[in-house]
């Protein structure tokens, strides 16, 4: 009802606002001046929202209360108390069409971090339309308090509408910039051992950190051979070059490339699904990675490719639920 007595007043106030002395044409281009005024409004998503109501009917009501014993409300009681849910947490994908305002980021945020939710990925951008921005978060959560999360987002005022892709056939990319040292392994676990011993706060947990005396001629017996400080300087650039084409071609049978090339690292980029990256981080992490960043995921919904009237063949198995049937 809010809804709708806000939307009344800003078509009386914009209507009111128009001179007298137009006569008839202006009063006849007055919704095409108010459409065109709320389009613009930071309410006009409360707007849309209250004149396209998506929530489902009512349910039938009953004027005679039911003549139930206390016996047989307590068991009717605890018979349809729910059982607490055994199932994992769920990936959600969460796609909101919201109002391109300054705040609603932080709104967004705001509702989802009360919930207790730690939001894996959020990528926020404007669109093709005016005043329009499309935001993709990914969570993980029950179905059910996802559900009423998004019913949450949902009446915020700048928010046009939230929709729910997580069972939907999607397009999913993800993009990837990595920094991957070519000087080989062997440096790379120098530098890391170095950074540890500078940022350790104490003296006692660098000794820690240190290998023993056997331990440290095990380790150095085999790669000592292969250091790149102990090698010739033609040789170092070869094994050098030699890093740089493998990495090259890794990247290349993922359908990235490579970006830049310096003396020491050179800089990959790879656009593909989450899980893609997942697995190219993993094989490329032997040749040492320095830096990485990621961005958010995301995703559009597949179309279909069936036409509109045309009815897809179902299974029986689909259509009628065998644990509903009675036995027999």
């Amino acid at each position: 009802m809010a809804s709708r007595r806000i939307l009344s007043s800003l078509s009386t106030r914009s209507l009111g606002s128009l001179p007298s002395s137009c006569g008839a044409a202006t009063n006849a281009n007055g919704a095409s001046l108010v459409s065109k005024r709320l389009s613009s409004s930071s309410t006009s998503a409360l707007a849309y929202k209250a004149l396209h109501r998506r929530s489902p009917h009512p349910l039938p009501v009953s004027d005679a209360s039911p003549q139930w014993s206390a016996p047989a409300a307590v068991s009717s009681i605890l018979y349809e108390t729910p059982v607490p849910s055994t199932k994992p947490a769920k990936r959600h994908v969460l796609n909101c069409l919201v109002q391109n305002e300054p705040g609603v980021l932080s709104r967004i945020s705001g509702i989802l971090a009360g919930r207790g939710f730690n939001i894996d990925s959020l990528i926020v951008c404007n669109t093709e339309v005016e005043d329009l921005s499309r935001m993709t978060i990914v969570l993980r959560g029950l179905d059910g308090v996802v559900e009423q999360a998004r019913r949450q987002l949902d009446d915020l005022v700048p928010v046009w509408a939230v929709l729910d892709y997580t069972d939907a056939a999607l397009v999913q990319r993800e993009l990837l910039l990595a920094k991957v040292s070519i000087l080989g392994p062997e440096l790379f676990e120098e530098l890391l051992q170095h950074h540890q011993e500078i940022t350790a706060p104490e003296a006692g947990q660098i000794s820690e950190s240190r290998p023993s005396g056997a331990e440290k001629t095990e380790q150095t017996s085999t790669p000592s051979d292969y250091h790149p400080g102990r090698l010739p300087a033609s040789q170092a650039l070869r094994h050098k070059y030699e890093h740089l084409e493998a990495i090259t071609h890794l990247t290349h049978q993922f359908g990235g490339k490579v970006l830049d090339i310096s003396a020491s690292n050179c800089i990959v980029e790879l656009s593909a699904k989450p899980s893609r990256i997942d697995s190219f981080l993993k094989l490329v992490g032997p040749f040492g990675i320095l830096e990485s960043t990621r961005t958010g995921l995301m995703a559009l919904p597949r179309s279909p490719l069936h036409e509109a009237e045309e009815e897809l063949e179902k299974d029986a198995s689909d259509i009628v639920d065998a644990s509903t049937l009675p036995p027999g």
